[in-house]
């Protein structure tokens, strides 16, 4: 199975968005970002957000996190955290909650990392904001953290600079920050991009074992659909600023609902087999946020708009339903043509969820394949 082993949730979600929309004005335009999203998570669990560049995933966690706040950006809709409505409370209340209820693991660590401060400095900082404690005691509670993380000598570790930790060793210790006032809900934005795949099985590993440790959520935000069968127990697929289909690992996987789902599990090549035709791309761009096509922003590029009679996708936007088999999806086609068209995409041998994973470093028996031996040795030295 490629879903996590969380617990199970409970009844009240950790996060409840409703009609989330970001805008941003600008001399071209309004760019909708995000555009009506809706989701709950609850604790235990990830949520995989996934899609191409552009599509709304970051704006969306950055929407969560309330760091749009002071901008341009037109943000309206419900982000309930607990009994905390991040969108309304005061700017003092939402930096309570920001590194003790919510914490975000950003893309790029060494940018999210200030060089002229020690990796310690920093974490301790971020503990130290939500705890009255001593210096000693932070100091304690941080390397306790980073030996938690798997940075090896954290009693040494702790004292260097950001430049002197590899690439892997940084995004331990973002995750380090981030989890370090035990929070409820974690958001990780593409936390394994410009990794090599062992260190990349290592951090998702990680991430799990935290997870099921200290019991948060978890957003994780990605393109590689590795990750997701990987990690994550439900997915949801934006394009456009949209959600276009959401369900468990094992529905978006072998039974998707909307043809860009399809589509990005066509242009996965497979690992079991000699490939013996090219793979299949989504063909065209994804559509530009100022001027989104009028219908179903996906059916320029949609391979089975013809399916649908009378133009309709041209013209007419479709509305996320939710289907007999419990999935969402945004689409118009009918549950018999989606059953046709999966079956033909199936003929064509696209990737199962296993074989996905497997492309984080998970091996046979549901552990990540250490290939490179010298990974743990680099991965102890500073670059």
């Amino acid at each position: 199975m490629p879903t996590a082993g969380a617990q199970a949730g409970p009844a009240t979600p950790v996060l409840s968005v409703r009609d989330l929309v970001v805008h941003f004005p600008t001399e071209d335009g309004l760019v909708k970002a995000v555009d009506g999203m809706s989701f709950d998570l609850y604790a235990g669990k990830t949520l995989g957000i996934v899609g191409e560049s552009g599509s709304g995933k970051s704006v969306t966690s950055q929407a969560i996190m309330g760091l749009h706040r002071g901008t341009r950006a037109r943000v309206s809709g419900q982000i309930r955290l607990g009994e905390d409505q991040l969108l309304t409370i005061p700017d003092e209340r939402l930096r309570t909650l920001r590194g003790r209820d919510v914490a975000m693991v950003f893309q790029d660590p060494l940018s999210a990392l200030h060089p002229y401060y020690t990796v310690g400095n920093q974490i301790m900082e971020a503990y130290q904001v939500h705890h009255d404690v001593s210096r000693s005691a932070a100091r304690a509670r941080t390397v306790e953290m980073l030996g938690l993380v798997g940075i090896p000598n954290p009693a040494k570790r702790i004292d260097q600079y950001p430049h002197e930790f590899s690439g892997g060793m940084r995004q331990r210790a973002m995750i380090a920050m981030a989890l370090i006032n035990d929070p409820k809900l974690l958001i990780a934005d593409e936390p394994t991009t410009a990794l090599d795949v062992t260190v990349q099985a290592q951090i998702l590993d990680l991430m799990k074992d935290l997870q099921q440790q200290f019991g948060s959520a978890i957003i994780l935000i990605t393109h590689d659909l590795g990750v997701v069968a990987h990690m994550a127990n439900d997915i949801m697929v934006m394009y456009g600023g949209k959600a276009v289909e959401k369900g468990t690992v094992d529905q978006v996987f072998y039974h998707p609902q909307h043809p860009y789902t399809m589509g990005l599990l066509k242009s996965m090549p497979r690992l079991d087999e000699v490939r013996r035709t090219q793979l299949d791309p989504i063909p065209g761009n994804p559509p530009s946020l100022i001027n989104l096509p009028t219908g179903c922003a996906f059916h320029p590029r949609c391979a089975y708009r013809a399916e649908v009679p009378d133009g309709r996708c041209d013209r007419e936007a479709p509305q996320l339903e939710v289907l007999a088999t419990g999935q969402e999806a945004r689409c118009f086609l009918t549950e018999a043509d989606r059953i046709r068209l999966r079956f033909d995409q199936q003929t064509r041998s696209e990737p199962s969820p296993e074989e996905l994973a497997a492309r984080t470093g998970e091996g046979d028996e549901g552990e990540p394949t250490r290939q490179n031996s010298g990974t743990t040795s680099q991965e102890g030295e500073p670059r």
